[in-house]
């Protein structure tokens, strides 16, 4: 007797409208790295650089963005971690035995 093989279910995953990237938008060719507002909104709040899928910036302006964005750590115009989590010991540390 054959045995009976149930369907399989098709995942759905969420198919959204790509976001317009926000240079391409403006005509931003050129990032500058003094310009920390514009540096801080694709900055999280611990301070990680936020990916493509979330900023909808396209590829050419991600690459320059984080450019900009590690230059200014550099140069100590905007922090490597924000300061809550410097403070806070949020971080969890290794144990030495």
């Amino acid at each position: 007797m054959p045995r009976m093989r149930r369907k399989k279910k098709k995942s759905r995953k969420f198919v959204g409208r790509k976001k317009p990237c926000k240079f391409c938008i403006t005509k931003i060719h050129v990032v500058d790295y003094k310009n920390t507002d514009l540096l801080l909104r694709f900055v999280n709040d611990r301070g990680k650089i936020a990916p493509r899928r979330i900023t909808g910036t396209c590829a050419q302006h991600q690459r320059i963005l984080v450019r900009a964005i590690k230059r200014a750590r550099y140069i100590a115009l905007l922090p490597f971690v924000r300061e809550q989590y410097r403070q806070s010991g949020d971080v969890k540390r290794w144990k030495s035995y």
